[in-house]
């Protein structure tokens, strides 16, 4: 499996990845987190030119993306709870999977830890897919922060 630099070209294998992901929590209880076609078109074009768009591909077939964002994420400066530690971290955000594929949280977790051994995240509380994928993945709970459109996410981290 290959983790590249997403492309321009890639974005409609992008959209459909993102409307399986959609799907996917809407069938497992979790139609709240990504309504209304999060996330869009021009976030995504944002993310590729801020070069934190990562995808998985193999044989030539894209099986997931995700972001990796390095450095301070704005709405991880209020928690309620605690970090593990204040030190420089990356941000797994808008992980998506083709569904071909299991295990693709996994395999995103391990090579984002290897790019810096602190990791923080977060997800809705319906989401239980992903809280279980977190909490395999070492992740540890540390408290509750607020997205931009003021809702609440179960905060992770994940350190060395």
């Amino acid at each position: 499996m290959e983790i590249r630099l997403a492309q321009k070209n890639d974005l409609a294998i992008l959209d459909v990845l993102f409307a399986n992901a959609r799907r996917f929590m809407a069938e497992h209880g979790n139609a709240q987190q990504w309504w209304g076609g999060y996330p869009t078109q021009e976030m995504l074009e944002n993310d590729i030119r801020l070069n934190q768009l990562y995808v998985c591909e193999e044989a030539g077939k894209i099986h997931a993306a995700f972001v990796l964002a390095l450095g301070d994420d704005p709405t991880y400066q209020v928690i309620k709870g605690a970090w593990k530690n204040d030190a420089p971290y990356g941000t797994l955000h808008r992980i998506a999977s083709s569904g071909e594929r299991r295990g693709m949280v996994d395999v995103i977790v391990q090579w984002a830890f290897t790019q810096t051994g602190n990791l923080r995240g977060d997800t809705h509380e319906l989401n239980i897919p992903m809280q279980k994928a977190f909490e395999r993945n070492g992740f540890e709970r540390c408290g509750i922060i607020w997205v931009d459109d003021g809702t609440p996410r179960i905060a992770y981290q994940k350190v060395k």
